[in-house]
């Protein structure tokens, strides 16, 4: 199934065969905090390069996530259950009011005079922006909404 020395990794009698890919570790943390609290053992690879050097995530194909070979079904079938697109309070996926589909993801935009002086402040004194208005947009038309 897996033969690269990227997809597998021995350690000791223990076999870990890579599970996801993240592009920053803080995302990997968050997946790796939902197998671990499956009762699933992971190992990160790459997370502590990433958080020196951002840049080069892209390059080293980002941080990945290992798991032990006889746990690899049950990490991703728990992985493929975490939603890619935004969703409600109830954890059911947000559809799109002109074309109904269920692909949305939260965007900001600086469109108005207050959230662009309050962006450009923020770079001044070297802030992440602390201003911004959120909405939705479909992935499918572009629609955005609140």
């Amino acid at each position: 199934m897996f033969t690269t020395f990227e997809q597998i990794i021995c350690m000791g009698k223990s076999r870990f065969l890579k599970v996801s890919t993240y592009q920053y570790s803080s995302e990997a943390i968050i997946f790796k905090g939902k197998l671990e609290s499956e009762g699933i053992e992971v190992f990160m690879r790459d997370h502590l390069t990433i958080d020196s050097d951002p840049l080069v995530s892209n390059a080293i194909g980002g941080v990945k996530l290992f798991v032990k070979n006889e746990d690899f079904e049950k990490a991703a079938k728990i992985l493929s259950t975490v939603s890619k697109f935004s969703v409600d309070e109830n954890n059911n996926p947000l559809n799109c009011p002109k074309c109904n589909h269920s692909e949305i993801d939260m965007v900001t935009s600086i469109k108005d005079l207050k959230s662009l002086i309050a962006f450009l402040f923020s770079i001044i004194i070297v802030l992440i922006p602390f201003y911004s208005k959120y909405k939705y947009q479909c992935n499918s038309c572009k629609f955005e909404f609140n």
